[in-house]
């Protein structure tokens, strides 16, 4: 049984540390928030993910599983330490690293034995290095440390079956005998591992994020023409889709994307870029695109009503997915401040979102309930495409509805079907919008 340390509990930390507990090892979960500590003692989750409490509360009772705040605590007799705190973007787009500095200065004060120092957190290219630097200047006596790069492809709402049942583990480091350390923790789960030099492995993390946003602002993109010329995106994704080379994942025409992981990544990669003298010019464009989806999704309802003012909107869904209650960088927030700011009541309904959101929607009335919600609606605007809304009684929803506009930000539902039930519809890039008279929409 190996000892591990994880320092961070947010949805990278809790999970690694849950899913490395169950895995058979003795895993200790430290976080300078006495709050969150506490709370996980008691099995109050800090996220909304999925199996994640009960993974947690199975791994506690075990034995093998446990909190604290204390860094002594954490690191006695631990041999790994991953290093999973938040690394936002700062005012031009870079990564803040102020957290893992404060870790990196922490362990390296503490550490009475030789460790492993894992980067979990996704940090700009040279980071490791930087970590080494660190923990260096600020041991009061030098012990033996290796740095290994980890990166982390966990997404919100799959977290736990990513962690488990990974497509590949990367690592990287300068020293081969603690990445073979590493691998070794990763070999149950029985997915190629791919072992490499400290930058390459932090750079293999920001290319592989950086191309599904571009699949994301592609397919988007390639939906305001299919508007302009009559084309269904969603066939045309269809039909991309099976060509092997292409895959069909990430090609769902929408919003597009948030969260806490693309838009900072994107961002880094290309200030990082520009810092060396490039210009990542696909990477703005990527950007440029993903920004327009919000206010784009403003117009289009009110091309379908005429004005905004004094207009009743319904928002379906809050959170930047489904699946979790992140509302970091959530198209719902944008949309929401513009529809205010351009005269509407809005209203909105989220499955697990709501209580986070009304902090960042304090003029947003949330409902506990899609048929309350479209009571007196003006329009609805689908926004993040959770499972219950497939299956929603849409005749009840036209009945309580003021005026039956519907505005499908997830091309959720089918146009023709919704033109059929009486509703004024309006998809992304769903050319005919079930106008089959060869007249784009």
């Amino acid at each position: 049984m190996k000892q591990i340390c994880v320092i961070g509990v947010g949805y990278v930390g809790l999970v690694t540390a849950a899913c490395f507990s169950d895995l058979g090892n003795r895993v200790i979960a430290l976080d300078i928030s006495q709050e969150k500590v506490d709370n996980l003692k008691q099995g109050i989750m800090p996220i909304y993910e999925p199996g994640l409490k009960e993974l947690v509360d199975r791994n506690v009772r075990a034995g093998r599983l446990s909190f604290t705040t204390s860094y002594e605590e954490g690191l006695e007799g631990t041999e790994f330490v991953f290093i999973a705190v938040g690394t936002p973007s700062g005012v031009d787009g870079e990564a803040d690293l102020r957290h893992v500095a404060a870790v990196a200065e922490k362990v390296a004060g503490v550490m009475k034995t030789p460790l492993i120092i894992v980067n979990k957190s996704t940090v700009p290219v040279g980071t490791g290095d930087w970590v080494a630097d660190i923990v260096r200047r600020h041991q009061p006596q030098p012990i033996p440390f290796s740095v290994v790069s980890c990166p982390e492809f966990l997404r919100e709402g799959t977290a736990i079956s990513d962690f488990m049942q990974p497509y590949r583990t990367v690592l990287g480091s300068l020293d081969p005998e603690a990445a073979e350390k590493v691998a070794q923790l990763h070999l149950p789960l029985r997915a190629p591992i791919v072992i490499t030099d400290l930058r390459t492995a932090e750079m293999i993390k920001y290319a592989s994020n950086a191309f599904l946003a571009t699949k994301i602002s592609f397919i988007n993109e390639i939906a305001n023409i299919c508007e302009a010329l009559g084309a269904d995106v969603k066939e045309v994704a269809v039909g991309m889709g099976y060509d092997r080379r292409i895959g069909p994942l990430f090609l769902d025409a929408g919003l597009g994307y948030g969260g806490s992981c693309f838009p900072k990544d994107v961002k880094a990669l290309a200030y990082m870029a520009a810092e060396k003298g490039r210009h990542p010019q696909l990477l703005y464009a990527v950007m440029e695109i993903n920004h327009d989806r919000r206010p784009m999704a403003v117009s289009r309802v009110q091309e379908m009503l005429g004005t905004l003012q004094g207009q009743t909107i319904g928002l379906l869904g809050l959170s930047f997915k489904p699946n979790t209650d992140d509302m970091r960088d959530a198209p719902s927030v944008e949309i929401a401040h513009s529809l205010i700011a351009a005269g509407a009541s809005v209203r909105a309904y989220d499955p697990v979102a709501m209580d986070i959101a009304q902090n960042l929607l304090p003029d947003v009335t949330m409902f506990a309930d899609v048929y309350t919600m479209a009571e007196g609606c003006d329009a609805l605007m689908l926004i993040t495409e959770w499972n219950e809304f497939k299956n929603l009684d849409l005749q009840l929803i036209h009945s309580k509805m003021r005026h039956p506009v519907i505005f499908d930000g997830r091309n959720l539902y089918d146009p023709e079907v919704m033109m059929r039930l009486g509703f004024n519809y309006r998809g992304l890039g769903r050319g005919y919008n079930g106008n089959k008279s060869g007249r784009a929409a």
